[in-house]
């Protein structure tokens, strides 16, 4: 199960600007902005719409999701649900993703592994309100991870956590070329 929370620029440059334009609207002349690009004023609000709704009730974009995470897992029938939520932030999308897992699934393990893989950052210390955001994945090509805890759900076998990454850098044309490399280096072909 994931949320996702999308920033103005999936929507490109005409979404930026349309929040850009709308909160200076909004913050001088206290009057709702014009929208054309989103289904509704995007600042200081959240629109649970992206893309064109389905027969089923679900968006293209929460579609996508289900579809693109069954094809990367080679799991055609993997259970998926997702909510694609756009909110008023420039850039970086975030997801707030439950997983269950076959077995149990022990929380600082899980940790270990998150803060070693290439790709993410494990930005995880509640007690110093340490956890992944917009403002600090923005700019940056890591993904950010952090809330890592255990699912109430699901409990010992499910997973709880946030990500974060700035998906104008770490989008899919640079993960295309990075599985390019790893599949390369794996062949013993230099890149």
């Amino acid at each position: 199960m994931a949320t996702t929370r999308q920033a103005a620029s999936g929507a490109g440059a005409a979404g930026m600007e349309e929040l850009n334009e709308g909160v200076k609207t909004m913050a001088v002349e206290g009057t709702a902005p014009e929208n054309k690009v989103f289904a509704h004023p995007l600042p200081f609000n959240v629109i649970p719409h992206i893309d064109k709704f389905q027969d089923n009730g679900y968006t293209k974009e929460e579609m996508k999701v289900t579809w693109e995470t069954r094809k990367i897992l080679n799991e055609p029938e993997l259970p998926v649900s997702c909510t694609a939520v756009r909110i008023p932030t420039l850039r970086a999308h975030a997801e707030a993703i439950t997983i269950e897992f076959e077995k149990p699934v022990d929380v600082d393990e899980a940790k270990t592994a998150l803060a070693s893989a290439s790709g993410l950052k494990l930005v995880d210390d509640v007690s110093s309100n340490q956890y992944p955001m917009p403002l600090t994945a923005t700019g940056e090509y890591d993904v950010e991870v952090g809330r890592v805890r255990r699912s109430l759900i699901f409990e010992d076998k499910g997973l709880d956590l946030f990500v974060c990454g700035d998906q104008l850098l770490r989008g899919a044309a640079l993960n295309a070329v990075l599985i390019a490399e790893e599949c390369f280096a794996e062949s013993g072909v230099a890149v």
